[in-house]
């Protein structure tokens, strides 16, 4: 199957189901117990200072892990499956003093084995086909915010520097073979933006089109992101890169993510999707929230016709997946509705001009 074949399933798919999204990768590591020698095997061993807990170099040196998690997933009824490398940017991996060329082959290596597990399960089971999104997390280092508190100017980095962060990131993983790409856990709408101009820069320049999902961040009970948005603003702030889906992720879980989800069912004009957390942490940072009581709450949100892609965030495993995949499998995906055309602009609020 093509990619271009791939990509016409996924949106067939769509249209008929209710699709499911993989879980949490970070706790399902976790649990493997990995020590340093994990995360360097033999290209790294002489790397200066700790590597422990760079998940994602763990594409490059135990790719094993990585490609099991993904049979995991899809085993539990996800049709999408994330390529391990939420932090592979020069940007993220400059913590661990990883240059450009080990970035480069963590994209290329968790593109290929997302696609060669998605490649198996769709060979497996043809009428279930399998596809594999390219992860494109977010930056410890913001455009939109201060870091220094006695400076409001003060940035760590520039609108070029991470633009050019996630061109290189968003090559390597087209390369490598994915159906999507995911912009996800976005705190920073201007880093965002980023990513999505040059996903659209390397298109205008012959790169392969593929669809984009974008996930935003609701941080807190205040109902905004980190750099401040309401949900209809954050929508405001990218409708123009026509995203395959949009949505939310992380930081709450179901039961205080719901008005957020609903606010951009109300607004967009493209598939709405969504993977809590499973609940919120404990007092030791555990997430204590059952697969059943997880599942039970976006089932609630499918029923209501608020969704089409469900998953699951920091917290979930494999058995979260398999219970959210069989709570709605038999519930229509979120028709979208059409909205009156306006001028509609955003800052920290939406402005509608009709």
């Amino acid at each position: 199957m093509t990619r271009a074949d791939r990509i016409a399933a996924l949106k067939k798919a769509a249209k008929e189901r209710i699709l499911i999204l993989d879980g949490s990768w970070g706790v399902m590591i976790q649990r493997r117990g990995l020590d340093e020698a994990d995360f360097r095997a033999e290209r790294f061993k002489d790397h200066p200072g700790q590597l422990k807990g760079n998940n994602d170099i763990l594409c490059l040196t135990r790719p094993d892990i990585i490609e099991d998690l993904h049979n995991r997933y899809f085993a539990a009824g996800a049709d999408i499956s994330e390529t391990n490398t939420f932090s592979a940017t020069v940007i993220a991996q400059d913590d661990y003093h990883l240059d450009a060329e080990a970035v480069r082959d963590i994209n290329l290596a968790g593109a290929r084995i997302a696609r060669k597990v998605a490649d198996e399960w769709t060979a497996k089971e043809p009428d279930k086909p399998r596809f594999a999104a390219g992860s494109i997390g977010p930056l410890n280092k913001m455009l939109s915010m201060s870091s220094d508190v006695n400076d409001p100017g003060a940035r760590l980095v520039d609108f070029d520097q991470v633009y050019q962060a996630y061109r290189d990131q968003i090559r390597a993983l087209n390369e490598g073979g994915v159906d999507l790409y995911l912009i996800e856990t976005i705190t920073d709408t201007l880093n965002c933006k980023a990513a999505i101009k040059a996903i659209m820069d390397l298109e205008a320049e012959g790169l392969e089109k593929l669809p984009i999902w974008i996930s935003g961040t609701i941080t807190d009970r205040s109902g905004r992101t980190l750099s401040g948005q309401t949900a209809e603003a954050f929508w405001n702030s990218v409708k123009h890169a026509k995203p395959f889906a949009i949505g939310f992720n992380c930081a709450l879980g179901a039961d205080l993510m719901r008005p957020h989800i609903a606010e951009m069912a109300r607004v967009a004009d493209t598939l709405v999707a969504a993977y809590p957390n499973a609940g919120l942490p404990n007092e030791m940072g555990q997430y204590d929230e059952q697969p059943h009581e997880t599942a039970h709450a976006v089932e609630g949100w499918a029923k209501e016709g608020l969704v089409n892609i469900l998953g699951g965030c920091c917290g979930t495993t494999p058995e979260h997946i398999r219970c959210i995949a069989d709570g709605v499998k038999s519930v229509k995906p979120r028709v979208a509705g059409e909205r009156a055309k306006a001028l509609r602009l955003s800052g920290l609020e939406p402005f509608e001009l009709a």
